[in-house]
């Protein structure tokens, strides 16, 4: 199973590169709202606390959206610690750039891992960490794809904040 995960992960990565779909209008709060039904399981199982502010409506790929808020969202909840997990997402406009956030109160990473955790393959030092080190690579390459950038903000045992713009069109 853990091997059809890391090919099925590796299939979207080419994926990716090879394909170059036109920008429609994507409602980020529709995109959101319909990742937290698809959690709505795992949130209820933990107790999660999950808050969505009125994001906006961008141009983007779709697919690619969608893949990004899942992505960011299912990380806070795997890795939401022993409390309660609190999950925060939001928008905020500057100038020519949307500034999303995903915010949670979970195990943080490293500063030592906040770059490398982007690349292939390569995850946080949580111990028993689940994933295969793609999700977090696809996510910068879908927000680059949109002219963006995607950084995260942490300290272990108080939480990680991943933030990405994405451009106003």
């Amino acid at each position: 199973q853990k091997m059809g995960h890391l090919i099925e992960g590796l299939l979207n990565f080419s994926k990716i590169s090879s394909s170059s779909p036109k920008l429609e209008p994507v409602d980020m709060s529709a995109v959101a709202r319909e990742t937290l039904a698809d959690f709505e399981g795992a949130i209820k199982e933990k107790g999660a606390k999950v808050t969505v502010a009125e994001l906006p409506t961008i141009q983007a790929i779709p697919v690619q959206m969608i893949q990004l808020i899942t992505n960011l969202v299912d990380n806070a909840i795997k890795y939401g610690g022993n409390g309660t997990p609190v999950i925060e997402l939001t928008a905020e406009r500057e100038g020519s750039l949307w500034y999303f956030a995903v915010r949670d109160n979970g195990v943080g990473i490293d500063p030592k891992d906040a770059g490398r955790i982007f690349d292939l393959f390569q995850r946080g030092r949580t111990e028993g960490a689940p994933g295969n080190g793609i999700g977090l690579t696809l996510c910068r390459r879908f927000v680059e794809n949109h002219g963006g950038r995607l950084w995260v903000e942490s300290e272990p045992g108080k939480g990680s904040t991943f933030r990405f713009t994405l451009p106003v069109k």
